[in-house]
């Protein structure tokens, strides 16, 4: 059998009737921005977090931005970000016309490291960027004791990990206000574009309230000058229903990384994933490492197995940040992971002989 990388119909058939009633009411309704099912889905997403305020906006990388903006981070700031995450990360500080500085992260668990955190600080840093990267919480009890010490701002990128915790403490709950996003792809998935902030400062929550809404919060009176970066009625009301099968969904994706976790240990020269011992791992993404990646991949391909990398390309040496003036070698553990990773599929409902087909696949190239 072909195994898609990510397979929307094993998850997404079992709601069908839920969705489709739901887009019924609200096209009836015809109330389609900043309306009750917005409201409800902001109250539900802050319990999950576990935070007093969540802000529902557009996009992941808007919520990033707006997160920043709301602090007064601009030009002639310096924001730490990791050295392998995704561009977004990054494009929301150049947004505010403050500086990426990247910071390398810890070789087993992928997330950023404290120790580099505190070597990347200069007197021009505002803020830390940790990104719970593929699914797995960062050490933030480190990284928040870090930036106290240095009077920095910590806005985690929580994207990756809806419903992972640190220390039993969730995942966007931990900065003083967080971004995420709701992509189609992520644990919780909107069916287009959305995402969120979470915070428990109350008034940095109206000030994005604000900002979301062209700097308006009461209308055709403009406070200041803002955006349209609003999440929709739509899209808030299908993330209420998906938000009630996360925590199942999630379960799911542990089982299968179980599984293989159990059957390709000492495959090769494959690395699996390492979990922290506080953190928690809701399996985003199930990435392996190999110095035969490539052949790999071919061999998957070619026997319609479907992988991705996450991520082929460093942002310091994506040509968006030439102007940077970075060169090969200067972040190399974020460098010689964009060699070697690979992920493989993982995602809810995937059947135990599916996840078989994968693991005997591999066996079978080393």
């Amino acid at each position: 059998m072909g195994i898609e990388f990510l397979n929307f119909e094993a998850f997404h058939s079992p709601i069908r009737d839920e969705m489709v009633e739901t887009f019924k009411e609200i096209y009836d309704s015809n109330s389609l921005i900043l309306g009750e099912h917005l409201n409800q889905f902001e109250r539900n997403y802050a319990t999950l977090s576990s935070t007093d305020q969540a802000i529902g906006v557009s996009n992941g990388l808007d919520a990033l931005f707006l997160s920043l903006k709301s602090l007064g981070i601009g030009k002639g700031d310096e924001v730490i970000v990791p050295s392998n995450t995704y561009i977004a990360t990054v494009l929301a500080v150049s947004y505010t016309g403050a500086k990426p500085v990247f910071a390398e992260p810890d070789t087993a668990t992928y997330n950023l490291d404290p120790n580099n955190l505190e070597n990347a600080i200069t007197p021009k840093t505002r803020a830390v960027i940790p990104v719970h990267l593929y699914g797995q919480a960062c050490e933030m009890d480190s990284i928040v004791a870090v930036a106290n010490n240095h009077d920095l701002y910590v806005i985690e990128d929580n994207a990756q990990a809806h419903g992972a915790k640190f220390l039993s403490k969730p995942t966007g709950s931990w900065g003083v206000v967080n971004a995420t996003s709701f992509y189609p792809t992520k644990n919780l998935g909107a069916l287009g574009d959305a995402g969120a902030v979470t915070t428990d400062d109350n008034k940095l929550a109206q000030k994005i309230r604000i900002l979301r809404n062209y700097g308006s919060s009461e209308k055709y009176i403009n406070k200041e000058i803002g955006y349209n970066k609003r999440l929709d009625e739509l899209q808030a009301a299908f993330l209420n229903i998906k938000m009630k099968y996360l925590k199942k969904w999630t379960a799911q994706r542990q089982v299968i990384a179980g599984w293989y976790n159990d059957e390709l240990n000492g495959i090769g020269d494959l690395i699996l994933p390492q979990e922290h011992p506080n953190s928690t791992h809701v399996y985003h993404l199930y990435v392996i490492r190999t110095g035969q990646r490539e052949g790999l991949q071919k061999y998957l391909k070619k026997h319609d197995i479907g992988t991705l990398i996450h991520y082929p390309i460093p942002p310091h040496l994506q040509r968006a940040y030439s102007e940077l003036n970075y060169k090969k070698g200067a972040f190399p553990v974020a460098e010689q992971l964009a060699n070697e990773v690979l992920s493989i599929p993982i995602w809810p409902g995937m059947s135990e002989e599916q996840a078989d087909e994968v693991i005997r696949e591999i066996k079978q190239f080393f």
